[in-house]
């Protein structure tokens, strides 16, 4: 049976670095995954354990001042924070078309993986994709993080499935 929709608590930057690693581990070319929340909130740690799990050797770092970083492993990764996009735009129109001077559109065509913090309008276009929304939760918990997974698509359905089934650590 295939789920697509999921949460798995993180009880600490340690067990969400170690979730990222694992989805990385089964990325295959052309995967996107989205990545949601409030700032602080988890994003770039688990980012971080994604391109481990990819293989990149690199230092990885939220791209939030260039938008966009490549990195190479066992697939490129191409890693993309469009906080700022969404932010500093004068219209939703303008952002739209500075997303599409990035070249964004030739990343998800690409033989990457493809993840974006703070996708904004992009999430729809993006298509078939793992979307990954971090919740911080209420004191006295305040390390642990609510990934709430959803699947929009056959591909990332099969994606999340696999991942599930290495959430135990």
């Amino acid at each position: 049976m295939k789920v697509n929709q999921m949460s798995v608590t993180s009880r600490g930057p340690q067990e969400t670095f170690a979730l990222g690693e694992r989805l990385g581990e089964i990325l295959r070319p052309g995967d996107v995954v989205l990545l949601t929340g409030g700032l602080g909130a988890g994003k770039t740690t688990f980012a971080k354990g994604i391109a481990k799990g990819l293989g990149v050797e690199d230092e990885v770092t939220s791209p939030t001042f260039t938008r966009m970083a490549e990195y190479e492993g066992r697939i490129p990764l191409v890693h993309m924070d469009l906080y700022r996009l969404w932010e500093e735009a004068p219209s939703e129109e303008a952002a739209l078309r500075a997303l599409a001077d990035l070249g964004w559109e030739d990343a998800l065509e690409s033989d990457a993986a493809v993840l974006m913090e703070w996708p904004g309008k992009a999430a729809d276009a993006a298509g078939d994709a793992l979307e990954v929304e971090f919740t911080a939760v209420p004191l006295p918990r305040v390390d642990e993080r609510e990934l709430h997974c959803r699947a929009r698509g056959p591909r990332s359905q099969a994606r999340l499935d696999e991942w599930v089934k290495r959430w135990l650590f």
